[in-house]
């Protein structure tokens, strides 16, 4: 009986190319196995063989999706795999995007199963994990070996075409399709263990798990605006022309302070937008539309504020993971509070 033939797909830092400096490396396929398809080709054994590990940077692949999947493709086709593997991408939100979208792309246009892992808070999993299977991963690559014993299983069923059961007994996400199966016991004896457990405090796992929102209580108004030192804080990627500290145009993984003491009002010379997620003509053309400084400057003149903070932050919104978001917001809060800022305006795109 031939092995199972699998392509592997993984980015720069996994290949040790490099780390962010590397993220423009474009697509490149090697024979064999490389970085993490070792720990899998020891968990398939003798039954499945990673033919071709195709590697690509995060940013190149984000910043030219259409020619990096053609590319991608191509490669890929020419191997003629019984299944392809992205990632795993834990928490790496560009990364796990990128993986999320080759892995549909192959699946959708050669028509091969797929599979791919991340951290459920990756902005990939929200993106792909209904269209591709999705195995929920630890939120960085010292987890890598759960991960792999996770996949491993899962990628032989799909390459042997066997049936696939339900998520919690196979381990990949839910991705909205409901399946069938006989369970040992009856549902109001299973509704009376779970009532019991939570009774007594123990841990137990709903059989209809709700969504969770991070809910924020808002701040008490302010109330004296005449006399408030207010803040500008950013997604929308504005930046000084050039983009000084090269914040990604997705999936960012920091963040920009920047001083307009004496700035009336970005202009295209001297402002643009980092963004990748919307058209960046209007941004670009006039950057006040996403970060009104010009406005605020004339409420400043006219007593409507005390004054305009000399600092703005700003990052880029699309596709970071919430768990990145969190951080920056947590970590300029406190510069903001230092500074004797009384509120913040958040704009978006």
């Amino acid at each position: 009986m031939s092995k199972i033939k699998i392509v592997h797909y993984i980015n720069q830092f996994f290949a040790q190319i490099g780390g962010e400096e590397m993220a423009d490396y474009k697509p490149e396929v090697r024979e064999g196995i490389v970085g993490p398809g070792a720990a899998f080709m020891a968990a398939f054994g003798d039954e499945a063989e990673i033919v071709a590990t195709v590697i690509c940077g995060d940013s190149y692949f984000n910043e030219n999706v259409e020619e990096a999947k053609k590319t991608v493709i191509d490669m890929v086709k020419k191997y003629n795999p019984d299944l392809f593997i992205a990632g795993p991408a834990f928490n790496a939100g560009r990364y796990g995007v990128a993986c999320g979208t080759i892995a549909d792309a192959v699946k959708t246009e050669l028509g091969i199963p797929v599979l791919t892992g991340m951290y459920e808070e990756n902005p990939g999993a929200d993106m792909f994990k209904a269209k591709v299977y999705m195995v929920a991963t630890k939120n960085s690559a010292a987890g890598m070996r759960d991960a792999v014993g996770k996949m491993a299983p899962l990628a032989l069923k799909l390459a042997r075409k066997e049936k696939i059961g339900a998520s919690c007994e196979e381990g990949y996400m839910p991705n909205g399709i409901r399946v069938n199966f006989f369970e040992e016991k009856r549902g109001s004896a299973r509704a009376v263990d779970m009532l019991l457990k939570k009774l007594a405090g123990k841990p137990f796992t709903t059989e209809f798990p709700m969504p969770a929102f991070d809910r924020v209580a808002p701040n008490p108004a302010v109330k004296d605006m005449a006399h408030a030192k207010v803040a500008l804080v950013t997604s929308g990627g504005i930046v000084p022309k050039g983009n000084p500290d090269h914040i990604e145009s997705s999936s960012a993984s920091h963040y920009g302070k920047y001083d307009i003491e004496g700035v009336m009002d970005l202009t295209a010379e001297t402002y643009e937008t980092a963004h990748g997620g919307y058209d960046p003509v209007y941004a670009n053309e006039d950057s006040d539309r996403v970060l009104p400084v010009d406005v605020l400057r004339d409420m400043e003149k006219e007593g409507k504020i005390g004054s305009l903070h000399r600092y703005f932050y700003t990052t880029v919104g699309n596709g970071t993971a919430v768990k990145s978001a969190k951080a920056f917001a947590a970590e300029y809060a406190q510069e903001l509070k230092a500074d004797g800022v009384d509120c913040v305006i958040l704009t978006s795109t």
